[in-house]
């Protein structure tokens, strides 16, 4: 049952954060840990990864500049990417928001709203997913369908 559980990479440069994130999400999630932006991308690029929670501020790379890449890359671009800082302020949401993430937690966390935002975006990607597999058999059988001579639709 264990590899039926999605996996969420957390990717912060303080132990503490990491330690209490994952405490939390243990019994409902398989966790994968970064401590910086650099090894978060690699990590994603090996793929089996289904939601990220990234610290926005880290050295070196920021949680923004990270989001930019994991949504550039075709590889992870359709991970949800949900910010975790301190900053509060609007504008610092706008950032973010503007950088790809998907949402935008403030801390200290709340775990029910942590666990309420990660069901959802953990959801609203099976449900793209979902769509885009129904979408490739709808394209493949029009594909195969005969062309119509008079240039309507055969039925």
């Amino acid at each position: 049952m264990n590899a039926d559980r999605p996996t969420i990479l957390v990717v912060d440069d303080t132990p503490d954060n990491i330690m209490l994130l994952t405490a939390l999400l243990k019994d409902r999630y398989r966790t994968k840990v970064a401590t910086n932006g650099a090894t978060a991308l690699q990590i994603l690029a090996a793929g089996g990864v289904d939601l990220v929670l990234l610290d926005v501020m880290m050295p070196d790379m920021d949680g923004h500049e990270a989001c930019r890449r994991i949504v550039r890359d075709p590889r992870s671009a359709d991970v949800p990417v949900i910010l975790l800082t301190a900053k509060s302020q609007p504008e610092d949401e706008a950032r973010g928001l503007g950088a790809g993430a998907v949402d935008y937690i403030t801390r200290p966390i709340s775990p029910p709203i942590l666990f309420a935002r990660v069901a959802t975006h953990l959801a609203l990607r099976a449900a793209r997913r979902e769509l885009a597999s129904r979408n490739a058999e709808l394209e493949a059988l029009l594909a195969r369908r005969p062309a119509s001579t008079d240039g309507s639709a055969s039925g």
